[in-house]
């Protein structure tokens, strides 16, 4: 069974880019946005992330965190995360351990050749861990202005900047 919308985020500990490891529940305290891809420095893997840093601002502004997983080696997420000054981690999860967890693999038959990959997925959490909205299959384009809206809502912050009535 895959987590789900209500459901608390795991006590995951996965590698990291820049050598170290980080626990999931590291993130409980402060809004949370985790993003699962398939592949660092792909197509719409790089849209997907640049877009997340080019909104870092307006995530910092409203006290929320980014956190992005592939399936990819810490080392290849430090050329990713290099080459595209990406401010937020990213999570090597080579053994698939959260990305199940998360309901994220899917299984494809192409040729005859069955093939598991990452579905593109995003989850916002809350600052006590609990996932508050899940976006499966997602599509690069307009994603994370739908993400920083819902991220926005969550914390109680209008467009304008104000605080929500």
């Amino acid at each position: 069974m895959s987590l789900a919308e209500g459901d608390p985020i795991p006590d995951i500990t996965l590698p990291r880019d820049g050598g170290g490891e980080m626990n999931l529940r590291e993130l409980v305290g402060a809004p949370a946005v985790i993003y699962f891809y398939p592949k660092d420095d792909t197509p719409g893997c790089t849209r997907e992330a640049c877009g997340f840093r080019d909104a870092w601002d307006a995530v910092q502004a409203l006290g929320a965190q980014v956190v992005g997983v592939s399936r990819d080696s810490p080392k290849r997420h430090d050329t990713f995360r290099n080459k595209y000054d990406l401010p937020f981690p990213l999570l090597s999860d080579q053994n698939e351990d959260l990305c199940a967890r998360f309901g994220v693999l899917k299984e494809t038959t192409r040729n005859g050749q069955t093939k598991t990959s990452v579905q593109r997925s995003t989850f916002l959490v809350d600052a006590n861990g609990v996932i508050q909205t899940a976006w499966r299959g997602v599509k690069v384009d307009g994603h994370v202005d739908r993400v920083l809206a819902a991220v926005r809502e969550l914390v109680g912050v209008t467009r304008s900047g104000g605080a929500a009535q």
